[in-house]
């Protein structure tokens, strides 16, 4: 299992950076992949970006967030966090970490029906 809690976001202007947090609990986290999505109001759930298990580490990202958008995980103290850099509007929405309890390759790591654990959300709000 894993029990997850984002945090971190906030309002922010355009050009401005936030840093999201998800800290979680549970073998899941440690040994599956760990992903953030974010929903915007009136929008379905996107994917952003994606971290799969050790020792591939491998990375994905979102088209809309490459180059803006840095995900890590802090493995000592059961963290994944979310760099946003260069923040526009578009950017606003409720952030999600999630965890799938095992694997996932290329186009996989996007799909959000893959992932088996959800945290509660944060709001990220940036202004024009």
């Amino acid at each position: 299992q894993a029990h997850l809690v984002e945090s971190g976001g906030g309002l922010v202007q355009t050009g401005g950076s936030l840093r999201l947090s998800c800290a979680a609990s549970g073998r899941a986290f440690s040994t599956g992949v760990v992903g953030w999505f974010r929903q915007a109001p009136g929008k379905e759930r996107e994917f952003v970006a994606a971290l799969t298990r050790r020792p591939l580490n491998t990375i994905y990202y979102a088209d809309s967030v490459k180059g803006r958008f840095t995900i890590s995980r802090e493995n000592a103290n059961n963290t994944v966090y979310l760099q946003m850099n260069s923040l526009e509007p578009e950017d606003t929405a409720v952030y999600y970490c999630a965890v799938i309890n095992g694997a996932c390759t290329g186009y996989g790591c996007r799909d959000r029906r893959l992932y088996n654990y959800w945290g509660q959300g944060t709001q990220v709000t940036v202004s024009s």
